[in-house]
């Protein structure tokens, strides 16, 4: 039992599956969960690497707005 995947059903509005059942028609997908799935890895995976992708920090981004505004590019 410890290997048995647990599922929950989430609802979606039938004219969306719809969309979807017919996107998947001739992939490799064999049902809308599977798609759905797939999509929302995606999403949250993507989400993910953008918070860790935080370019500067705030205090690294206002010494570079103190340096921009020294040299005249910002007000």
């Amino acid at each position: 039992m410890a290997d048995e995947k647990k599922y929950t059903t989430v609802s979606i509005p039938k004219p969306l599956y719809e969309k979807i059942k017919a996107r998947i028609e001739g992939t490799g997908f064999t049902s809308v969960s599977d798609y759905v799935t797939y999509v929302l890895r995606e999403v949250l995976a993507s989400l993910e690497e953008e918070e860790k992708e935080e370019v500067f920090s705030k205090e690294e981004e206002e010494k570079v707005k103190e340096r921009l505004r020294a040299l005249g590019y910002l007000d």
